[in-house]
């Protein structure tokens, strides 16, 4: 790829359209989800069965009263034993294939099956996961009507071992996710209980969820790019995996934080991330802002009014504190930070509920 050069494969959808998406067309044509390491794709089966109405969300779940039973299938680390084997019937002198307790047979219930990282599986598999996505055949056996099946892997301009037999690309629908955008993953992290830290250091630092497909990234020291000898990097999969050592940066201290931070997003974004940390102590309390709003101290620091203005959304609670805030907050001089938690605001139920009724916030 030359300096800058941007990358066209064609249209993208999100992670949200998919989800509507796959019980639509997996019905009739395997739906394979492309895209490039850590956005997302695994979340999809539980995403599907939310919309179902039914309780499963992780594998183990046992969920007696769901309409479907939802199987997960980690396809790298599966082999041809995993899905089932031809045993000798000596009466009959032939070989009768026996389905493993993977596809949940015993059950009547229709199956929706993901193939995660299919495209990563070894040759023998991936003959296997073909039947299974054409003919809706696990090895011998039927799938039960209304079964579908869909599958994710990762670009195969990601460099990372991702290949499709060649026969199947025609009979399959490749379909590319689009990465998160920063506002769409800060919408889905405030949902999460993802630390404040690390959702300002997000929206201060947007380029960390740019992709290598874009063109310009070249020296962005933050993203996954082919080739780089580099395991540790910015995704919205490791942004969330480093919540639990931001959580807990007063236990280990500033060494072990960093350290442990570099091991999840990448040594760039550690030692960036870092210094965000030690900015909480500057934060002014919600409660002070609320009861002295004309003249409650406001941080220096534009990252220490970014994180209060996104604590603040988790503690307003009434009208009167969202006038409050908006009073106090009239007296930051962003633009970027009004406009960021305006937009966080009316994407949370609870939030959006005051926002929609506020004189301040509608004037």
């Amino acid at each position: 790829m030359s300096q800058g050069q941007k990358v066209n494969f064609g249209s993208t959808v999100t992670l949200n359209q998919l989800r509507k998406m796959i019980p639509v067309y997996a019905p009739q044509v395997t739906m394979v989800i492309q895209s490039e390491p850590g956005c997302g794709k695994s979340s999809l089966l539980a995403a599907i069965a939310e919309d179902n109405g039914d309780a499963w969300r992780k594998p183990g779940d046992v969920c007696p009263s769901d309409r479907y039973d939802y199987i997960y299938v980690d396809c790298p680390v599966k082999d041809s034993m995993d899905v089932g084997a031809y045993i000798p019937n000596r009466d009959a002198q032939q070989l009768e294939f026996f389905a493993s307790e993977l596809f949940m047979l015993k059950s009547s219930k229709p199956k929706v099956v993901m193939l995660d990282e299919m495209m990563k599986s070894q040759k023998m598999l991936q003959i296997i996961w073909t039947r299974l996505m054409l003919e809706k055949m696990a090895g011998d056996v039927p799938l039960p009507e209304g079964s579908y099946i869909f599958a994710t892997s990762n670009n195969s301009s990601d460099g990372v071992g991702d290949g499709l037999l060649a026969h199947a690309g025609n009979r399959v629908m490749l379909v590319r996710m689009a990465k998160p955008t920063p506002n769409q993953w800060l919408n889905w992290a405030a949902g999460a209980g993802i630390s404040t830290v690390i959702r300002t250091w997000v929206a201060l630092n947007q380029r960390c969820l740019a992709s290598y497909l874009d063109g310009g990234q070249e020296d962005n020291p933050y993203i996954f790019k082919p080739g780089n000898k580099v395991l540790s990097f910015v995704s919205p999969r490791s942004l969330a995996k480093s919540d639990v050592v931001v959580r807990h940066a007063d236990k280990f201290g500033s060494e072990i934080t960093q350290a442990a931070l570099a091991g999840v997003i990448g040594h760039a974004a550690a030692e960036s991330m870092a210094a965000y940390i030690s900015l909480e102590k500057e934060i002014i309390p919600t409660v002070e802002a609320l009861r002295n709003p004309e003249t409650a101290l406001i941080p220096e620091k534009i990252a220490a009014q970014f994180m209060m203005a996104l604590n603040a959304l988790e503690d307003l609670q009434t009208q009167d504190d969202l006038s409050s805030f908006m009073t106090y907050m009239k007296r930051m001089k962003s633009e970027e930070l009004r406009s960021l938690f305006f937009s966080q605001l009316m994407s949370n139920k609870r939030t959006a509920r005051l926002g929609r009724n506020n004189a301040e916030v509608c004037a």
